[in-house]
């Protein structure tokens, strides 16, 4: 055996070990830090979809404005407990959200898309315009000058590290602390504001404390480098705390769609379907083996190593798996088997001409390479428009999940029917079995 093949053929081995470390157990893996994902179809959750007001946002600015609303959404989710939120960005302005077996309520789900900024303003008088209006009075934003620049008060100069604490009347107040540029701006507006109302302002609602009015404390002295907001409920002080901490969105958000989705598929499902795959590669292994005789046995053998390879990508990158997606994977099997059988039937008019086994393997899969590859790459082309599409509309992920197991999945059957199949075909040349032509052409029978 040449020493090239000797070389390749263990580093498939290698290559197939560590994907069994990666695949089993299913779920969980040694290499693996994850087990196989499942999507709302098969467990249930929640399916958000978020439209983003870009309207003040510059053109060229908007992927790392939505970039960073992706992140901040994230950190909004951890303390919720879902063990595998999917949140991605879907077109130019939206944001999908899915949030597997976990139901949530209608305020966590406004309070994911929050902009979490907290505005700061001073009683108008009748000639000044107003921002904000209510019981209280009419408000413009309380304003101070930084290098020449008039710049409004809000939450945006706190520091990270809000807390909440017992306030000294047995309620509870929320502490934060300002940056620099805070301190200035909160020292100017205070010292002329002593005796006077500030009130405190969410979007274009006024923050409202335990009984339902607004928040509008009296300023008692000048305030530089922290302050207390009190009136607040416990579990509203806590959970605004948290979304101060863990920032702000740069734009507003607002719910677009929504589905609960009940797991009717859920475990029976997944088993059902590993029962189904385990079957149908059986059988096409059987039919492979008796059909093309011992080059069919070796391509069983490669739908193994592909079969492994293919699970162990979808728990290391990973791949989320919908109804869908494993449609996709499954019309990936047969299209591995496609492949070998061009090669095999190539390698028969090569035996039928004369040719030696070795020159007969050779041939077969260059010659049937032309054909793979254009009937892959013309996959390739159909997954990516599948995938555009997906991402182009609000309820595309099972077309994202389809399109994008079968691409991994063509991927790898290239590579196992030119390179894994052909390595384990070479073994066979300069032995015994190689003078044996009938066992290297396929059963036609007592002709």
């Amino acid at each position: 055996m040449p020493r090239k093949n000797t070389l390749v053929l263990i580093a498939i081995l290698l290559t197939f070990a560590l994907a069994l470390l990666v695949v089993l157990p299913i779920d969980e893996g040694l290499l693996g830090k994850k087990g196989v994902l499942l999507g709302l179809d098969l467990q249930g959750g929640i399916h958000l979809v978020y439209k983003a007001d870009l309207s003040s946002v510059e053109k060229g600015d908007t992927a790392e404005i939505m970039d960073g609303a992706v992140a901040i959404i994230a950190n909004r989710i951890n303390p919720l407990g879902v063990t595998e939120p999917v949140i991605s960005k879907l077109g130019e302005d939206r944001i999908v959200v899915e949030l597997p077996g976990l139901n949530i309520t209608d305020v966590q789900k406004e309070r994911l898309g929050r902009t979490a900024l907290l505005e700061f303003g001073e009683l108008a008088t009748e000639d000044e315009e107003a921002r904000w209006e209510n019981e209280l009075g009419r408000w413009k934003p309380a304003t101070g000058t930084i290098d020449g620049e008039e710049k409004p008060l809000t939450s945006s100069y706190f520091r990270e590290n809000t807390f909440v604490a017992p306030d000294p009347q047995g309620g509870v107040q929320l502490n934060f602390e300002w940056d620099e540029e805070g301190s200035q701006l909160s020292e100017q507006i205070t010292s002329r504001m002593i005796g006077e109302r500030l009130g405190i302002f969410e979007g274009d609602e006024p923050l409202l404390g335990e009984d339902g009015l607004p928040i509008a404390p009296r300023v008692q002295a000048v305030i530089t480098t922290s302050g207390q907001i009190t009136g607040l409920s416990f579990n509203e002080a806590a959970e605004l705390s948290k979304q101060l901490n863990l920032g702000r969105l740069p734009v507003s958000l607002e719910v677009i769609y929504e589905q609960t989705i009940s797991p009717v598929l859920g475990a029976d499902f997944v088993n059902l379907s590993i029962k189904a795959g385990v079957i149908g590669i059986v059988l096409v292994m059987l039919f492979m083996s008796l059909y093309y005789r011992l080059p069919g046995l070796v391509a069983s053998l490669s739908l193994i190593f592909y079969g492994v390879l293919v699970l162990a990508l979808f728990k290391m990158l990973p791949v989320t798996l919908t109804l869908a997606g494993i449609g996709g994977f499954v019309l990936s099997i047969g299209m591995a088997v496609d492949a070998n059988v061009l090669i095999f039937e190539r390698m028969k008019e090569e035996l039928r001409a004369g040719r030696t086994l070795g020159a007969a393997i050779e041939a077969g899969f260059s010659r049937a390479w032309t054909a793979i590859k254009d009937s892959n790459i013309t996959t390739f082309i159909v997954c990516g428009i599948l995938y555009w599409v997906g991402s182009s509309i609000v309820a595309g992920a099972p077309v994202m999940g389809f399109a994008l197991t079968l691409f991994i999945g063509v991927a790898v059957s290239m590579f196992t029917a030119i390179l894994v199949t052909r390595t384990l075909l070479r073994l066979f040349v300069g032995t015994r079995l190689a003078q044996r032509t009938k066992l290297f052409s396929p059963y036609l029978g007592r002709n």
